[in-house]
């Protein structure tokens, strides 16, 4: 990058701080889990744009949809970031400026860039963008991280591969924001640079087609033959998923300045679920140090949304051999999405939920909603829109009424036990 960027690029952002409290940035796969992430405590979400990123499968937005992506998060205090993080071949830049100026004109806080030919473009030709640094790009030294200061990035996003000593002497010898990954899927690869989907199915991890390929089932062969014992387990490569939500006190005081929840492929249920219990983590910590303790209830909240055994990823020590998923997964999440809510009347004690999976009467739900609030109840009778008795909610996006134990709101979610 030319020494003239940099300086103009040092000049709009000025001298970085930490910031007053850490910053909860939530993933975001379509602009139905945007506005859920927000509504329950994200400072910042991250989502793909239809060009550019790493997550194709994902159900990425277009310009219009990250506008009213961008006006929705506004009525909360919160930003809207876009993945731009592919490693570009050459083909890959057609357009990028044009699209980069779009981003701007949509409102968008900050793109999240790994290609340093991006990097520079957006800095040229989008001035009112900022630019974060991807953790693609495997920063894992101070000396990296002052390296991207003085080319002009206010922000570095660590590689997953990071420790938290590392991470405090970066904070000690730098003045620039780190974000870091505290929830969610890790890599097998370091960082997600990985060339095994490519070999397999021909689709570019670092080009947005990565086809999960460490989670596939494998068996193990010498010399042509099987190796695996009758009736044993095929193995995958997998590793476990990164849970940070007992160690919010390291994090805070290590100087992070965004816990980053990784998942933009995931459910509504799960963003939710997971966004909720660290926003009542983090603030509880900021109100008052000297008194926080964890609470169990965070910890279970996060349960009922995970399907992966968890960890601490490399914070505290390089994961080993049981630190990975080589055999059949642990059980799912025991609970699953039923419905969320879109109205209530206090009136009658009734509730008008829209349907996302099959219920019926006696069966136990629980309500749940920003804040930690949550309960449980069996499920009485059901109507439809129209007031005709259903003897079960089982047609997708339907809109059915049922009365309800305690007060409810918008956008809380209604969720049922498995077995």
């Amino acid at each position: 990058m030319s020494q003239s960027a940099v300086m103009e690029t040092r000049s709009r952002y000025g001298k970085r701080h930490r910031l007053d409290k850490p910053e909860l940035l939530a993933p975001a796969g379509n602009l139905e889990k945007l506005k859920f992430a927000v509504h329950y405590g994200a400072d910042a979400v991250y989502i793909g744009g239809q060009q550019y990123g790493l997550r194709s499968n994902a159900d990425n937005f277009s310009f219009e949809e990250m506008r009213e992506g961008v006006e929705f998060a506004a009525k909360y205090g919160a930003k809207v970031f876009v993945a731009t993080n592919i490693y570009a071949h050459q083909e890959d830049l057609d357009g990028i400026a044009d699209y980069l100026r779009e981003l701007e004109k949509a409102g968008i806080a900050a793109i999240i860039a790994a290609d340093p030919a991006i990097v520079e473009v957006a800095m040229k030709v989008a001035p009112k963008l900022e630019v974060h640094l991807s953790t693609q790009q495997s920063t894992m030294n101070w000396q990296a991280v002052q390296f991207w200061k003085e080319e002009g990035l206010p922000r570095v996003v660590l590689a997953r591969e990071t420790t938290m000593d590392e991470i405090r002497e970066m904070k000690q010898k730098v003045d620039i924001e780190l974000e870091v990954f505290i929830h969610g899927a890790m890599c097998s690869s370091v960082s997600g640079r990985c060339v095994l989907s490519n070999h397999f199915t021909d689709r570019d991890s670092n080009r947005g087609g990565c086809c999960q390929s460490c989670r596939w089932k494998y068996d193990l062969h010498a010399d042509e033959t099987s190796v695996m014992e009758p009736g044993q387990n095929l193995f995958t490569m997998g590793s476990k998923d990164l849970c940070m939500i007992q160690h919010i006190p390291d994090l805070i005081d290590a100087g992070v300045d965004s816990f980053k929840i990784e998942g933009r492929m995931k459910s509504i249920h799960y963003v939710a679920s997971v966004v909720n219990a660290y926003r009542q983590a983090i603030d509880a910590y900021m109100d008052n140090p000297e008194k926080y303790e964890l609470r169990q209830e965070w910890v279970d909240e996060i349960g009922k949304a995970a399907n992966r055994p968890l960890n601490t990823g490399f914070f505290y020590t390089v994961p080993g051999a049981e630190e990975h998923i080589y055999e059949a997964e642990e059980k799912p999440a025991p609970y699953d999405f039923a419905a969320i809510v879109t109205d209530y009347d206090e009136a009658t004690g009734t509730a008008t939920v829209q349907q996302r999976s099959p219920f019926r009467p006696g069966m136990e739900v629980e309500f749940i909603g920003p804040g930690g609030r949550h309960f449980k109840q069996l499920v009485g009778e059901l109507t439809d829109e129209a007031g005709e008795p259903l003897t079960v909610a089982r047609h997708p996006l339907q809109r059915i009424r049922l009365a309800v134990d305690q007060p409810v709101r918008p956008f809380d979610l209604m969720r049922k036990k498995i077995g």
